[in-house]
């Protein structure tokens, strides 16, 4: 990756629009972006990194809020390394519970699905 990404790069990179990068930034996820002399916005390597991990984060449920709280804690350093796993633990556990919720509406739906191809096919009963 060169020194900067212009936010089209990033852009395509994450599959998000413009508008998404500035919402971050105005958020707070991503703090202050870096611009350019001439006032284009430029990402760093950092930037970019920590959007990854964001965008995981927020696909997965994590509250805007919250993500705000661990890009504070990213930004603030070392010293924040127990917290930020404090955070990804819980954000981890809810993550779980919703798979399994998933996983078990997944089972019902499958069912419906074999019980009304057995309805088409002629075979319940």
């Amino acid at each position: 990756m060169s020194e900067y990404l212009t936010p089209g790069e990033v852009a395509a990179r994450f599959d998000v629009s413009h508008d998404t990068l500035r919402y971050y930034e105005r958020a707070g996820v991503l703090g202050v972006v870096e611009r350019s002399t001439s006032g284009h916005r430029r990402y760093r390597s950092a930037d970019v990194e920590l959007l990854d991990l964001v965008r995981c984060l927020r696909e997965t449920g994590m509250p805007i809020a919250a993500l705000r709280t661990f890009a504070d804690l990213v930004r603030a350093g070392e010293g924040t390394v127990d917290e930020r796993i404090d955070l990804l633990v819980e954000h981890d556990a809810q993550l779980g519970e919703r798979i399994e919720v998933l996983t078990a509406r997944r089972r019902h739906i499958q069912g419906k699905i074999a019980y009304y191809r057995s309805l088409r096919d002629g075979s319940a009963g």
